[in-house]
């Protein structure tokens, strides 16, 4: 017996015929996302009319008997344009998955199924080593990186993607049917690893609704801040935007600086350090970075470096305290990899080793998957703090290897999937 709140499904399918309602039930934009427990995964999907939030399931190999169900339920989206366009968000958490184990599933109902993807349960504890594509700022036009991504996806290269700010350029536009367009895109790298993600400067519209609703981070912030461990690393994902869009409440600002010296503070306590002694942030706007444009990198005292108000609020002492390991940004729409840096002073390890054992954070900016605003160019001046520069498209390889080693990689997709930079960062004294 079909609940109440489904019937205009049915009512509509009668005035207008089975197929005109067909799209309208048909789930697409299925994405995974990491909830922050290893043994549970958050299916996520889009209808554009009320239907049963559902994911069928089973483990491979074996037989495809979908013989697991999970339940969950749809939060009603409107977009902020002038169509007002509905969409529902579906989003069911698998629970008690077994670690390492890899699962086929679909998600729907019985008014209309997904296609056939699958995926595979973190591992617990911190003994492993977690591997990542990391980036920023890619579209549905011009996403050069995401035939690259979708390939390595299916060869399981990846653990987890990090896409750290500007996603669809924008998701709001056209009455949010470009963030449609792109988030049908990625489903082909996002419905097979949990796809994790920050805000940029490009989700700001109606108060950066289309990137609250559409994505299903860990935490009670709407995925605007919010931390998890993974392997022998505890990663912080952070609006940036808090300090240019004020005008949506400063009290914001205030809030996710408070949230970052908690969540800082509990992961230096020596046990928990003892445990996962890697931390990494991953936001959209740099520090530093030395672009030819106008951006806030560009200043001296950039304002996510040293705050808003006079000095309120700044990132960079705050992260130096706490001994922030690897800082991962975008907004760039290049690959730039900085020295250890503090305070525009360079802290190497040593001349021969600068990233074994250095005493300040390491910045990487990987903004240049691809989109319709191409490349940025550097300033022709060399930054002393700036260790290498490169101009093209492609994407950053992390392999968090062990409690004392991280490899890191840049991939060209310029230059078909050539490493053009490749450095491991080393802490094995603390």
């Amino acid at each position: 017996m079909l609940v109440l709140e489904y019937l205009p499904v049915l009512l509509v399918a009668v005035s207008l015929g089975q197929s005109a309602v067909l799209d309208k039930v048909q789930p697409e934009q299925v994405h995974l996302s990491y909830t922050g427990d290893p043994l549970s995964m958050t299916v996520t999907w889009t209808t554009f009319a009320p239907t049963p939030s559902v994911v069928k399931y089973s483990t491979v190999p074996g037989p495809l008997l979908f013989n697991i169900s999970a339940y969950g339920n749809a939060t009603q989206f409107v977009d902020g344009g002038f169509m007002k366009r509905k969409m529902f968000i579906h989003r069911v958490t698998l629970k008690n998955l077994t670690p390492t184990q890899r699962y086929v599933y679909h998600c729907g109902s019985d008014f209309g199924w997904s296609p056939q993807f699958s995926f595979r349960a973190m591992q617990t504890g911190s003994s492993w080593g977690p591997r990542l594509a990391v980036f920023g700022d890619m579209g549905n036009e011009n996403a050069q990186s995401l035939p690259r991504l979708q390939k390595e996806t299916q060869m399981d290269m990846y653990d987890v993607i990090l896409h750290v700010g500007d996603f669809a350029y924008d998701l709001d536009k056209d009455n949010a049917q470009i963030g449609d367009k792109f988030m049908r895109q990625v489903e082909s790298v996002a419905a097979y690893l949990p796809y994790m993600t920050c805000p940029g400067n490009h989700e700001e519209a109606y108060n950066f609704s289309n990137y609250r609703n559409r994505f299903s981070m860990p935490g009670t912030t709407e995925g605007l801040w919010y931390s998890w461990n993974l392997g022998p690393a505890h990663i912080i994902s952070l609006s940036t935007e808090v300090y240019f869009f004020i005008n949506y409440g400063k009290e914001l600002l205030a809030e996710q600086y408070r949230w970052l010296q908690k969540d800082l503070e509990e992961a230096n306590k020596p046990s928990n350090r003892l445990e996962r002694p890697w931390i990494i942030t991953m936001g959209h706007r740099p520090m530093y970075c030395s672009n030819f444009d106008k951006d806030d990198c560009l200043q001296h005292d950039t304002v996510v470096r040293t705050g808003i108000f006079g000095g309120q609020y700044g990132l960079e002492d705050l992260f130096y305290k706490y001994g922030v390991d690897l800082e991962i940004w975008a907004h760039e729409h290049s690959y730039e990899r900085l020295w250890p840096v503090y305070n525009y002073t360079v802290y190497k390890g040593s001349p021969e080793s600068p990233y074994t054992n250095p005493l300040a954070p390491v910045h990487i900016i990987t903004g240049s998957a691809g989109c319709n605003e191409r490349l940025d160019p550097f300033f022709p001046l060399h930054r002393e703090w700036s260790a290498l520069r490169i101009e093209d498209y492609g994407y950053t390889r992390i392999h968090i290897a062990n409690k004392t080693h991280i490899h890191l990689q840049q991939v060209s997709d310029d230059q078909n999937g050539e490493i053009v930079d490749d450095f491991w960062l080393i802490k094995d004294k603390r």
